[in-house]
């Protein structure tokens, strides 16, 4: 199994209640639901206020190399990052559990 781990910081000026990062928020936390090789899914805003935390996380889980390709090429995974792309930057961790 593969644990899938993206952390997103918002670009400055952006915050949370823009409505385009609650948009983003709510269309990836639908992904879950939606992308067959999922295994795990979840996502929520970090509680944390010191300054080195990213803002927002997904943690997931697949079945192996194969099954990351498809869910990152994934049509719906895709419309998610076109939507974080405009507000944001991300840092991704994939590794073996």
């Amino acid at each position: 199994m593969i644990r899938h781990l993206v952390l997103f910081k918002l670009n400055d000026g952006v915050g949370r209640d823009d409505p385009r990062v609650v948009e983003g928020a709510e269309a990836f936390r639908a992904l879950g639901g939606r992308i067959e090789e999922l295994r795990f899914w979840e996502c929520a805003w970090n509680i944390s206020d010191r300054p080195i935390a990213y803002d927002f996380a997904i943690n997931s889980a697949v079945d192996d190399t194969d099954a990351l390709r498809r869910y990152v090429e994934h049509p719906a995974h895709q419309a998610c990052v076109a939507l974080w792309r405009e507000f944001s930057t991300w840092v991704i961790a994939d590794y073996e559990v």
